[in-house]
């Protein structure tokens, strides 16, 4: 048609265009439609033709207004209507801004709705309202009754935010400016990109990355891995066969000799094996075979000492985590070089390894496959929780002294989603006012809480309320959630009770009541903190938490048990809260993250921050090690500072500042006579000062520092003394700027000669369905001998700890 303003063609959906209405040509089509009930909210439905012309012919002659009808493949579809705010009643209703526009849809009744129909007339529109009509932003005030076109307008980024009255109308004002827009059609696009495979129709669906050649590269890389922890570890003793300038061959037999792995490797500071993993072979009866990961475990058995009851368990999560690997081999990722100016959710969620000491680490037993594509971080598939309304009489709602429920559900729900939550409630005979609102996981809504809590929703003490609006994506720790519709908004951590990584991961409703409060103390002690404060550390609060009471599973009688966690969730601080616009976030283990092409992101960073090594390296661990070692020093307060928990703040891909998060379960206080609130005093722990110490050797210098030493020797050609001595000159610094803890110093000597190999893989192999006592983590602990301190030949006279400066630092 020549007179269309504008055409869109949709792969497989068909062509939207707009025509500017002529209200004598079209006033014949449109009339059905204004009188049809759909279109009661119009209040046109016994208006006759001559009326209808009469309105729009005003409407077209009109400077400030406009009406255009709108196709479908060329047959009349849609109509809308765009206006001016500021001359129209709604703009005495807020304060008008320039470039604000007005917008009004009707869809055309139909016998035979078309997929997908309202959201791609909605998005051409908006469309069209931002870029042909150049609106800065879109207002809408739809009535307060019309749910439908408040989940349409939520979904395309508009956001209702107050009740107004229009004459008889009662509405709801929304805006949408176009960054939110833009975001919105990111989401549907992602949505629709990696929507889980139809595998109900196609069953073949369910395995089609696992083809033979991707199966040989997982089961490398993950024999590649077990052969390093397991060594690290000693619970396997390889032999030297044979030796060159830089590699040794090394061979590892099974108890009956009749099995035999052959592999080079480099052995590194902390006992750390660098393995080629190209040379990996396997020998059967001397010949070589094909390898296997979950072969490899059952051939090793007797070494390993897995119970017979865990064992199939621990077989399924090493079979998981290959399905995993093989999921990131075949997909479209990005390289190392792209992830380096990369956004944070993109480098999240192409993230390879997972936690990079444990063998089974993506093991999410409980999954099925389409859960695996629905809410598997990888998979990075925009999800939308349910919300439950639990009746306060067992529920509890908890949070930070500046935040409360109401201003916390007021900023996190859209007004027309509470107000449909609120109709719900009222609609079954029950108050609103005595329920509190709880965001549940899809999976565990579907498989635990239904039928757990089935006694609790047949007596509406739980109700069900449906999908919010916002969208969010899975994070590494696979039960926390980042809002992607509004990244102003706060993480959502939830119970999920599949088996994972040694644990059930559902949320303890008794530890979920002091959590805020704990979170608090700790802020105010990083605020209160001078030195804490030079360094820019931030704490991510966990400001808010509910949880629910089953009288079930909360009776004595069951004990402590995985189904007092299953209903239960928080809310936490988001990192764009804490940094600039010139500022960018990533997870530190993304600093560990090597691509499928075997190319590592850490030195595309170092390169490309214009520093030497020597002075990034610096700049990291000011920003990380500094900070950590303080509070320990000076507070006696550790965390759990490993890749996952720690967010690392960059300009221009330098480091800056961490922010640490997962507060509530994993700090605590060591040896402290300190008086605290009564919520806080379960962070208190008492050790010997060997296990303190280990806090920092283990969480830091074995967990994290023996990779990135390796990563540096491997793709930079940066020796590991460099690196220890680089972590040696910050302790020293550190020690050199705060001579008022000497008597620490001595007392805990991070220069010691060696300390404790605590050993993860032994935890999860002895019981891989709770590792440890979270309330006893100094008694949970498995131990193999000692590691060698790789700082220990960088320690200073004792005389000239408070004299002179570090002598080892390297620029």
């Amino acid at each position: 048609m020549s007179n269309n303003l504008t055409v869109k063609k949709i792969p497989n959906f068909g062509g939207l265009s707009l025509q500017a209405l002529d209200i004598d040509q079209h006033g014949q089509v449109i009339q059905p439609w204004l009188n049809h009930n759909q279109a009661i909210f119009w209040g046109m439905q016994h208006d006759s033709l001559e009326q209808i012309n009469i309105f729009y012919q005003a409407l077209a002659e009109s400077d400030h207004q406009q009406a255009y009808l709108g196709f479908y493949n060329n047959q009349p579809a849609f109509l809308i209507e765009c206006y001016e705010p500021k001359f129209d009643a709604v703009g005495e209703q807020y304060e008008v801004e320039e470039g604000d526009m007005g917008m009004h849809i009707l869809l055309a009744p139909t016998d035979n709705p078309i997929k997908n129909f309202s959201i791609e007339v909605m998005r051409f529109v908006m469309s069209f309202v931002f870029n042909q009509l150049n609106a800065l932003r879109i207002v809408v005030e739809p009535d307060e009754n019309n749910y439908k076109i408040h989940r349409l307008n939520c979904r395309v980024g508009i956001r209702h935010h107050k009740k107004i009255t229009l004459g008889d109308k009662k509405a709801l004002l929304g805006f949408c400016e176009r960054p939110a827009f833009e975001q919105a059609e990111r989401i549907l696009d992602l949505v629709t990109t990696n929507a889980a495979p139809k595998i109900n129709l196609d069953p073949k669906l369910a395995y089609q990355q696992l083809t033979s050649t991707l199966w040989r590269k997982a089961n490398q890389l993950l024999l590649k891995k077990i052969l390093t922890e397991l060594c690290h570890e000693r619970i396997l003793t390889p032999t030297i066969i044979g030796t060159d300038k830089v590699w040794s061959c090394y061979q590892l037999n099974n108890v009956d000799n009749t099995i035999s792995y052959r592999f080079n490797a480099q052995l590194m500071q902390l006992n750390h094996w660098f393995i080629d993993e190209d040379s990996i072979v396997k020998f059967e009866s001397d010949k070589p075979v094909a390898l296997d990961s979950v072969e490899f475990i059952l051939e090793f058995s007797q070494q390993l000492s897995i119970p017979q009851a865990t064992l199939a368990t621990y077989l399924e999560e090493v079979s998981s985590t290959l399905l995993s690997s093989c999921y990131k081999l075949n997909k479209d990722y990005l390289t190392a070089r792209q992830l380096s100016n990369a956004s944070f959710q993109e480098i999240e969620h192409e993230m390879f390894e997972g936690h990079p000491a444990f063998i089974a680490n993506n093991g999410r037993i409980g999954f099925g496959v389409n859960d695996y594509h629905q809410y598997a971080p990888e998979a990075a598939t925009p999800l939308q929780l349910i919300w439950l309304a639990a009746h306060k009489d067992h529920a509890d709602f908890v949070a930070s002294n500046d935040l409360d429920y109401q201003s916390l559900i007021a900023q996190e729900l859209d007004l027309a989603l509470r107000q449909n939550f609120d109709r719900q409630l009222t609609e079954q005979g029950l108050v609103s006012d005595d329920y509190l609102l709880i965001p549940v996981h899809p999976w565990q809504w579907q498989n635990k809480l239904v039928h757990i809590f089935a006694n609790e929703l047949a007596n509406n003490r739980l109700v069900c309320l449906g999908y919010g609006n916002e969208h969010y994506l899975a994070q590494q720790s696979i039960r926390t959630f980042y809002n992607v519709s509004d990244e102003k908004k706060y993480y959502v951590k939830t119970a999920l009770s599949i088996l994972n990584m040694g644990f059930m991961r559902g949320l303890s409703t008794q530890y979920m009541r002091s959590t805020p409060e704990i979170n608090d103390w700790i802020n105010r002690l990083v605020l209160q903190d001078d030195y804490l404060q030079s360094k820019k550390f931030t704490v991510l609060r966990e400001v808010a938490a509910t949880g629910y009471n089953i009288a079930y599973y909360d009776n004595d009688i069951v004990g402590d048990s995985p189904y007092k966690k299953m209903l239960a969730s928080l809310w936490r601080e988001n990192p764009h809260s804490k940094i600039t616009t010139k500022q960018n976030v990533m997870t530190m283990a993304a600093l560990l993250h090597i691509d499928p092409a075997g190319d590592a992101l850490l030195p595309h960073m170092i390169q490309s921050s214009g520093l030497s090594i020597n002075q990034w390296l610096n700049r990291y661990l000011d920003a990380y090690l500094t900070p950590l070692i303080h509070c320990f020093y000076q507070h006696q307060v550790v965390f759990m500072p490993h890749g996952e928990n720690i967010i690392l703040v960059f300009e221009n891909n330098v480091p800056i500042k961490v922010l640490i998060k997962d507060i509530g379960e994993e700090i605590c206080l060591l040896n402290s006579t300190a008086s605290l609130p009564t919520a806080v005093e379960r962070i208190k722990v008492s050790m010997t000062d060997e296990m303190a110490l280990l806090y920092l050797f283990t969480d830091i210098f074995d967990s994290i520092f023996r990779y990135i030493s390796q990563i540096l020797y491997q793709f930079m050609a940066y020796s590991e003394h460099q690196f220890w001595q680089n972590v040696a000159a910050c302790i020293q610094q550190y020690q050199q700027d705060n001579p008022q803890l000497q008597s620490q110093f001595e007392r805990y000597d991070l220069f010691q000669a060696d300390f404790k190999l605590s050993c993860l893989n032994r935890l999860q192999l002895g019981n891989n369905k709770q590792m440890f006592d979270i309330t006893d983590p100094a008694n949970s602990q498995k131990f193999s001998g000692v590691l060698i301190n790789p700082i220990a030949e960088f320690k200073p006279l004792a005389s000239s700890v408070l004299t002179r400066k570090p002598t080892h630092i390297l620029v």
